[in-house]
């Protein structure tokens, strides 16, 4: 690893536990949406969707922090651009009345406070500055 990369690998090691625990949680949700899928009160189209969608953006958004943290300046842009798209939306979200059953807002208010936290790190003027001059 040259210096550069220990740099970004260092700088972005809370960026990557956190979109871990967004990774796991998600995870978790959509084995629960598997295994509650016969109750139509907990699980309709819309959380099926939801679910899958959030599933996959976290194994990208994980995919494109470990790239980053490799050194990859493409990677660091679709990190921040994912965190930021997916953070507006689930804010969104949260604050729907009756789309989504209101566990599934909890548990996306959750991973909207992970992807928060992971946003402050990645736009962080010392991790910029390392893509910036790398």
């Amino acid at each position: 690893m040259t210096t550069t990369t220990n740099s970004t690998h260092q700088a972005l090691r809370p960026a990557k536990r956190l979109i871990g625990w967004y990774l796991a949680l998600s995870t978790a949700t959509l084995v629960a949406v598997v295994l509650l899928r016969h109750d139509a009160s907990v699980v309709n189209d819309a959380v099926w969707t939801r679910t899958v969608i959030v599933a996959a953006s976290a194994m990208l958004t994980y995919l494109f922090a470990a790239r980053a943290a490799r050194g990859s300046r493409g990677a660091f842009r679709r990190l921040r651009i994912v965190t930021a798209v997916m953070t507006v939306a689930i804010a969104v979200i949260t604050v729907l009345p009756g789309v989504f059953p209101v566990w599934l807002r909890v548990e996306q208010f959750v991973c909207g406070l992970l992807l928060l936290a992971v946003l402050i790190v990645v736009n962080g003027r010392d991790v910029r500055a390392l893509f910036r001059n790398s």
